[in-house]
C-alpha cells in the first residue's frame, strides 16, 4: 500500500511501512504474549534458549512456526493486493554497512527485551514496537532484525524485498547480534527482578518478548 501510494516518494513509502510495522507488533505482541510469549522473531527465540529459559525442542518448533509464519504472510499479503503469490525480490542490500547495522539492530532489540523484562515488563510491548520504528530509521537496511521476516522478504518483490543472495549475510550478522547482546544482557541484567533460581521464565510471566 505504501509503495503504491507514495507516488515513487521513497521517504513517504518507507514512513507507512514503519507506521504499520511498529503499530502492528505492538497489537500482535500484547496478544500474543500470554499465549507464547510473542516469539515472532528466532533470534529472540535463540536468546531465550541460550538463557535456559527455554528448551531446545520447543524452541526448534517455534523456529520453524516462525519462519512458516512469515512465507504464510507474504502469500497472504501478495492475494491481498493481487500480486504473484510467490516473487523473488530484486532489492540489492549488501555491503559491509547493511550487514553490521543488522548486528546492531538485532543487539539493540534484544537489549530492549531483556533490559524491559528486568525493570518494566509491562512496557516490553511498547518499547519494542518503538525500537523497530526507530530502526526503520536510524540503519540502511531499514532494520530487519528477524531471520524469519529476511527470508520472507526475499519472497516479495516490492519495496521491501531482499535479494536471495544478500539473504545469508543478514541472517549471520542477526544471529551474531542475538547470540552478543544475550551475553552483554545476562552480565548487566541477569534473569528478571524475584524470578531468579525459580521455574524457567517463559513458564511464569506473562509479559511479551519480541522483534518484527
Amino acid at each position: 500500500m505504501a509503495e503504491r501510494l507514495s507516488q515513487g516518494n521513497i521517504a513517504i513509502a518507507l514512513m507507512g511501512n514503519t507506521m504499520a510495522t511498529g503499530a502492528g507488533l505492538v497489537a500482535l505482541i500484547l496478544v500474543f504474549g500470554p499465549v507464547s510469549r510473542a516469539h515472532f522473531n528466532p533470534t529472540v527465540t535463540l536468546c531465550f534458549a541460550l538463557r535456559r529459559e527455554m528448551e531446545p525442542a520447543p524452541a526448534l518448533l517455534y523456529v520453524c512456526a516462525q519462519t512458516t509464519g512469515a512465507v504464510l504472510g507474504v502469500i497472504l499479503a501478495h492475494a491481498m493486493f493481487e500480486e504473484p503469490l510467490i516473487g523473488t525480490s530484486s532489492n540489492v542490500r549488501n555491503g559491509l554497512g547493511q550487514v553490521l547495522v543488522e548486528f546492531v539492530a538485532t543487539f539493540g532489540l534484544i537489549v530492549t527485551i531483556l533490559g524491559c523484562l528486568q525493570v518494566r515488563p509491562q512496557s516490553t510491548p511498547y518499547a519494542v514496537g518503538l525500537f523497530i520504528v526507530a530502526g526503520y530509521w536510524f540503519t540502511s537496511s531499514t532494520s530487519f532484525a528477524n531471520p524469519a521476516v529476511t527470508i520472507a522478504r526475499a519472497l516479495t518483490d516490492s519495496f521491501s524485498g531482499i535479494r536471495l543472495v544478500d539473504v545469508p549475510a543478514f541472517m549471520v550478522a542477526q544471529l551474531a547480534g542475538a547470540i552478543a547482546a544475550t551475553l552483554l544482557a545476562g552480565w548487566l541484567f541477569g534473569r528478571p527482578s524475584g524470578e531468579r533460581d525459580e521455574a524457567p521464565l517463559h513458564s511464569r510471566h506473562g509479559a511479551s518478548t519480541q522483534g518484527r
